[in-house]
C-alpha cells in the first residue's frame, strides 16, 4: 500500500468499508518504515523552510478521526522536524459560547495560517457535519427557522456545499487543504481504550464519554462516508489512512505532507540586482575591516 491507494478526490463513490483500517504490514518492517518517515521529516523541513521564506502559499492540514485513532501522536511525530515558528496547531474542541454565536466556519477562519505557514487542525469544521449530525445538534441552534427548519439531508447537504465552496475559496486565495481521515478499526480502538484505563500515565486521556461515543460507531461511519463523498475534490481530496499500525500510519501521513509541500514547489526568494549589489558591498566591508585590537 502507498499514498495513492488512500486518496479519494470525489471521482466515483466512496465506501468506507473499501478502505482498510490496517495495511497488515509485517512487524519486522517497522524499522524500515520508521526510517522512511524520518527521511520524510528531513525533506519536510527543507520544503517548509522554503515555504516560509517565499510566503506565497499556505497549507492547512486537517486530521479527522474517531477517538484513540492517534491524532495527537501523529502530529507530534510527523511534525517533529519542522520549524515551530512556521507551524500552528489548533485543536477543535466543543464550541465556546463565542464560537456558537458565529457561523460554524468562523473559528476555522480565525485560525487559518498566514501564507508561508502550515496550519494543523486537530479535528476541524468537519465536526459540524459529523458529531452535529450524529447527535442532531442543529435542532438546538439559536438560528432563524429558515436555516434549520428542514429535514436532515437538506440541512447537511447545504453544509457539504458550503464546506466545498470554502475549500475552493482557500485554493483560489493561495492555500492548499490536506484532509486526512485516520481510519482506526473498532477492535483497535477498544484495545487502546483499555490501555488508557490500565496505564496510569494514560488515564488522563480517557473519558467515560469515549465509551458512549463508541456505541454510536455505525452512525459515525455513516456520517464520515457521507461527508467524504460530498466534500472530496481535485483541489481538496481526502486521504483515508489506515490507523491500526501507528508506525505505518505516521509514514503515510508524512508522505501526504511532503507531497502537498512538493506540490507547492516553494523556492527561496531571488533578490533584485540592487540588493545583490548591496550584499557584495557589505561583504567587502566585512572582509576588509580591521580586526579589533586588544587594549
Amino acid at each position: 500500500m502507498d499514498l495513492s491507494d488512500c486518496r479519494f478526490d470525489g471521482k466515483g463513490h466512496f465506501k468506507i468499508g473499501d478502505y482498510p483500517t490496517s495495511a497488515n504490514v509485517d512487524k519486522d518492517e517497522r524499522l524500515r518504515y520508521e526510517e522512511l518517515a524520518e527521511q520524510n521529516n528531513i525533506r519536510m523541513a527543507e520544503l517548509q523552510d522554503k515555504l516560509y521564506a517565499e510566503a506565497h502559499e499556505g497549507v492547512v492540514v486537517l486530521l479527522q478521526a474517531m477517538d484513540a485513532a492517534g491524532k495527537d501522536s501523529t502530529i507530534k511525530n510527523v511534525m517533529s522536524g519542522v520549524n515551530p515558528q512556521g507551524v500552528h496547531v489548533y485543536s477543535f474542541k466543543q464550541p465556546s459560547k463565542e464560537e456558537l454565536a458565529h457561523d460554524y466556519l468562523w473559528r476555522a477562519v480565525t485560525h487559518l495560517p498566514e501564507r508561508g505557514h502550515i496550519g494543523l487542525f486537530n479535528r476541524s469544521y468537519y465536526e459540524d457535519v459529523l458529531v452535529v449530525r450524529v447527535h442532531s445538534l442543529q435542532h438546538g441552534y439559536a438560528m432563524p427557522k429558515r436555516t434549520i427548519d428542514m429535514d436532515e439531508d437538506e440541512f447537511f447537504d447545504r453544509r457539504y456545499r458550503q464546506i466545498s465552496d470554502f475549500e475552493e475559496y482557500l485554493w483560489e486565495n493561495g492555500y492548499r487543504v490536506l484532509k486526512i481521515f485516520l481510519n482506526v478499526g473498532l477492535d483497535e480502538q477498544k484495545k487502546r481504550f483499555l490501555e488508557r484505563i490500565d496505564d496510569e500515565a494514560k488515564n488522563w486521556k480517557f473519558s467515560s464519554t469515549d465509551v458512549a461515543e463508541r456505541e454510536l460507531w455505525p452512525k459515525y461511519m455513516e456520517a464520515f462516508e457521507k461527508c467524504i463523498n460530498k466534500t472530496a475534490t481535485e483541489h481538496a481530496p481526502w486521504y483515508i489512512i489506515p490507523a491500526d499500525q501507528k508506525w505505518f500510519t505516521r509514514w503515510l501521513v508524512s508522505e501526504a505532507v511532503v507531497k502537498v509541500l512538493e506540490d507547492c514547489d516553494p523556492h527561496y526568494p531571488k533578490l533584485p540586482d540592487e540588493q545583490k549589489a548591496m550584499l557584495e558591498e557589505c561583504r567587502g566591508k566585512l572582509t576588509n575591516e580591521d580586526a579589533p585590537r586588544a587594549e
